[in-house]
């Protein structure tokens, strides 16, 4: 088979070539192979990526055989070629720039190349894709963002605008694009769930989703936010506390604070049941002691929850094992009513050693009432709510306190719809523990007897143990000097 005939070669400059024009890149491929040589395929990319949001530049390469002399680059569905480019050195790629991604870029690409007096044929397709366009969707990971190691999770990308299809991408940019179609929810949500299995820690599982409609499939919606995976290991579990208290009131502010003597030098703070990312932080070092603080506030009704903490390094994407959970409870307006009633059985001053108890009470229905000591960082006491004599009520029985269960103490109501919400504090009370024991009186005593102070004898006794002591001495000495008196003198008489 001789060379192609002249009719190929559109150009009269021999060493410039009008690039091959066709409908589709179906067309141009049969009409390269009806009339030329067969050249090695073109590899087409972009960079810094195919997705590119609207504004950004992005350039797409192709990359051909040596000695190419030109090289051209065709959108579909456009017959002409979008862009003819001369090699760069070394002589085997091209780069077609553009400054500035709009939608009208948007869309599937080819290229081919020339070289002497013959065309390759077209690369496989690029898609060329920009964001930006409209409102971000949401990401989540359901049950949860955390993850043991080989485990499974399920990613919820939605949206309230009705998007006809989900984008998931993976920021490693290990894996294709993964398209589902929308599945409408009858409260007007739109969704797409995709299963990502077999968890690994040996690179970073993080996630981004887009939404758009059939008709504009290479136009996509704003990136939801970055969704990167916790893969929860075995390693040895931080701790996790909060100050000033678990308990805080609508607007205030608190710090949870991870720490561990492990020497991790990341943390991470998980909320029970949420979707988002966890927050991260890197260490704050102290001295035999790794750590990290979380600042929470203003403290809004949604910070109310269960929360853990992990601990991690930074050269490894697995974390530890979670920490203890330490639940958060915001007091706020609840519909109740006023906040509940706090009183003390049989009073609010008592003895040390005595037993007293705080009762909790409202006219409105509660399923539990919740007992806090004003300075304590620990959680507060937790009853179920007894309805009687037409009050809802729990008794916080305090038995032989000590000096320091004296205090001011509040009280809460909730509701086991939501537990992690209590309602307005009590009136605070004042719990007075004196520092002399109850003391016990005779029967015979008068009232006036038992109400006087008891004289304290007790110097006077120990001088009488003393006295009791050193006569006890002086007889046990008389007796053994007596004893040896008369053993002498009945040595002498035997003699």
């Amino acid at each position: 088979m001789g060379k192609p005939p002249a009719t190929c070669i559109l150009s009269r400059h021999p060493s410039v070539q009008a690039c091959p024009v066709g409908g589709n890149t179906m067309t141009i491929t049969f009409m390269v192979l009806l009339c030329l040589e067969t050249l090695p395929t073109p590899i087409i990319w972009a960079e810094p990526d195919p997705v590119v949001a609207q504004g950004k530049p992005v350039s797409i390469w192709c990359q051909g055989s040596q000695n190419a002399d030109q090289y051209c680059l065709y959108r579909e569905g456009v017959p002409e070629p979008l862009r003819r480019e001369f090699p760069l050195e070394p002589s085997n790629k091209a780069k077609f720039p553009f400054p500035h991604m709009t939608y009208h870029l948007a869309g599937r690409y080819s290229c081919l190349y020339h070289r002497q007096t013959s065309w390759s044929v077209p690369s496989k397709p690029l898609d060329l894709v920009v964001t930006g366009m409209f409102n971000k969707p949401s990401l989540s990971a359901l049950p949860s963002p955390i993850v043991t190691s080989g485990g499974s999770v399920t990613l919820q990308c939605g949206s309230w605008q009705e998007f006809d299809w989900f984008v998931l991408c993976s920021e490693e940019g290990e894996d294709h694009p993964r398209h589902l179609d929308s599945q409408h929810q009858a409260d007007g949500w739109f969704q797409a769930l995709f299963a990502v299995d077999h968890v690994s820690p040996s690179h970073r599982q993080t996630y981004r989703c887009y939404g758009y409609f059939s008709s504009s499939p290479y136009v996509w919606s704003t990136s939801s936010h970055v969704l990167e995976l916790l893969i929860s290991g075995v390693s040895r579990k931080p701790s996790l506390s909060v100050l000033p208290g678990p308990l805080v009131a609508s607007g205030q502010s608190l710090t949870l604070q991870c720490h561990s003597d492990v020497g991790y030098d990341r943390f991470a703070l998980s909320k029970e049941g949420a979707g988002d990312p966890p927050q991260r932080l890197a260490c704050q070092p102290q001295p035999g002691l790794s750590g990290a603080d979380f600042p929470l506030g203003p403290v809004t009704p949604s910070h109310g929850g269960r929360y853990t903490c992990y601990g991690g390094h930074t050269l490894s994407s697995e974390w530890s094992a979670p920490s203890d959970p330490l639940d958060i409870l915001v007091a706020v307006q609840l519909p109740q009513g006023p906040p509940p009633t706090l009183s003390a059985q049989p009073g609010p001053a008592v003895a040390a050693g005595e037993n007293v108890t705080l009762r909790c009470q409202s006219a409105s229905f509660f399923d539990a009432f919740l007992l806090s000591k004003e300075g304590e960082a620990g959680p507060p006491l937790h009853r179920r709510s007894q309805h009687q004599d037409g009050e809802f009520q729990a008794d916080f029985p305090l038995r032989a306190v000590t000096l320091d269960r004296g205090g001011t103490y509040r009280c809460y109501g909730s509701l086991s719809s939501t537990p992690f919400l209590l309602s307005h504090p009590s009136a605070p009370l004042e719990l007075v523990v004196t520092g002399v024991p109850a003391s016990v009186t005779s029967s015979l005593q008068t009232p006036d007897s038992t109400s006087a102070p008891r004289p304290d004898h007790t110097l006077e006794n120990l001088i009488r143990v003393g006295l009791s002591a050193l006569v006890l001495v002086v007889l046990v000495v008389l007796v053994f000097q007596a004893w040896h008196s008369q053993t002498g003198s009945q040595g002498e008489t035997k003699r």
